[in-house]
């Protein structure tokens, strides 16, 4: 018994401090407001959008999030679009994330911005 609780308190702390740490990102990687209408069928900054065949949703703690569990909901994430326009990743951000500034909402900020991948930080030029 005290090796179960033992270990369900270390699970718990290390997802507690896991939701604190900033997650690696690409510079590919745009900042936006989500909310999931119906799925597929997503708002992002606003605007209608869809989210990719295969796409996934990650929580602050870089688990799995089922759409359904969020929907209606206003979220900041970071996500990746594809080629086709379609939303691929989808990472709910944590206080750690939400912090770091300035971070790219469009692709053409991001082309002409320069992207530090050590410290996950962008300088606008």
């Amino acid at each position: 018994m005290y090796r179960c609780v033992l270990a369900l308190t270390l699970a718990v702390s290390s997802l507690a401090a896991q939701a604190q740490q900033h997650r690696s990102f690409t510079p590919q990687t745009l900042r936006g407001e989500l909310v999931v209408t119906q799925h597929p069928d997503v708002l992002m900054n606003g605007r209608y959008a869809r989210l990719a065949p295969g796409s996934r949703i990650k929580g602050d703690t870089n688990l799995l999030v089922q759409p359904g569990a969020i929907t209606g909901q206003k979220l900041v994430v970071h996500y990746t679009v594809e080629n086709s326009g379609l939303i691929m990743d989808v990472w709910i951000l944590n206080p750690a994330e939400l912090a770091n500034k300035p971070w790219p909402t469009t692709r053409s900020e991001s082309a002409t911005w320069q992207f530090n991948p050590g410290d996950q930080t962008w300088i606008k030029q």
